[in-house]
């Protein structure tokens, strides 16, 4: 803290001058202690989080797919535009099918190796997290999630039916910061903080900062791709899916960071963006084995052979 005052040779200027000091101390004891510039930046809130980690519910199917200690980052992007080569600056993060690329085809993916536990040879991928950048500059080295989980969650209101193979799921806009869709989504938090939210989050030391992607979950029962990516496959309104619409499991994909030293960090977006954390985004493309599929839906609807 910067403290510009001006000293009088007066007992009330000596008096002024004592006041302000304190005042000053004490506004700094009040305020959060950063350990870097981070408080003059408004893609930052602070969290208050307890450290610990929401468990899945008995009700849900909870699996590994490893957290890419294969290092498979590329700027493809299967979904939204297969074949064409991103800018070099919006790499993405894999788990699941190590093939996943811009020569990738839906044979390509189905004849593929994956990363996941049980068998899972579907893509999941989202825009690396770099720690030591500025969010509104980028750069920055690329952050290796600590963990990866995915969990599959039952629909509140009707039995949940099997994906179709070949599935695409979006979530979240990557062009949130300039296009006001109302697509972004919230999947930002602290591991025992609570709510999502679209800033950065200022976790507490030893709190693992958390990126929360949930995907819709109400399918038109017809189509595993539309022109937009989105609307064969919805998010469910508060008293359900949609009329003529029906529920397939509800994914959530949770990618969790080590912060130890408080740095700052960005996710990598396009640079109109400016790594705008409400441009968080990751997309899906189904290619569970059908007896996986099975099983989960079985879990789901019944909570039996939910491991």
């Amino acid at each position: 803290m910067v403290i510009d005052v001006v000293a009088s040779n007066t007992a009330s200027g000596a008096g002024r001058f004592t006041a302000v000091l304190v005042l000053a101390f004490a506004l700094q004891a009040c305020s959060p202690q950063w350990t870097d510039e981070r408080a003059d930046d408004p893609y930052y809130a602070e969290v208050r989080a307890s450290g610990s980690e929401p468990t899945p519910t008995p009700n849900t199917f909870t699996w590994s797919c490893g957290r890419n200690l294969e290092g498979h980052r590329n700027t493809a992007n299967y979904v939204v535009a297969p074949g064409v080569p991103g800018p070099p600056h919006h790499v993405h993060d894999y788990v699941g099918n190590l093939s996943t690329g811009l020569d990738s085809t839906d044979e390509s993916l189905a004849a593929a190796r994956t990363t996941c536990t049980n068998g899972d040879k579907s893509t999941y991928y989202w825009p690396v997290l770099r720690k030591g950048a500025r969010a509104d500059t980028g750069h920055g080295t690329i952050d290796v999630p600590e963990a990866v989980t995915l969990t599959a969650y039952p629909d509140s209101r009707s039995p949940v039916v099997a994906m179709p193979r070949l599935l695409r799921a979006t979530t979240g806009d990557a062009r949130a910061a300039t296009h006001d869709t109302g697509l972004a989504r919230p999947t930002w938090t602290c591991a025992g903080g609570g709510s999502l939210g679209l800033e950065y989050p200022l976790c507490p030391r030893g709190a693992r900062l958390l990126r929360v992607f949930d995907f819709p979950s109400c399918w038109d029962g017809r189509r595993v791709d539309s022109p937009d990516h989105r609307a064969h496959l919805v998010f469910p309104a508060p008293q359900g899916c949609p009329p003529g619409t029906f529920a397939v499991p509800r994914l959530r994909l949770t990618v969790a960071y080590a912060r130890p030293d408080g740095d700052r960090f960005a996710i990598d977006g396009f640079p109109d963006q400016r790594g705008s954390p409400a441009t968080d985004h990751a997309f899906l493309v189904n290619l569970m084995p059908e007896a996986l599929m099975a099983r989960i839906v079985r879990c789901l609807n019944t909570g039996a052979d939910c491991s």
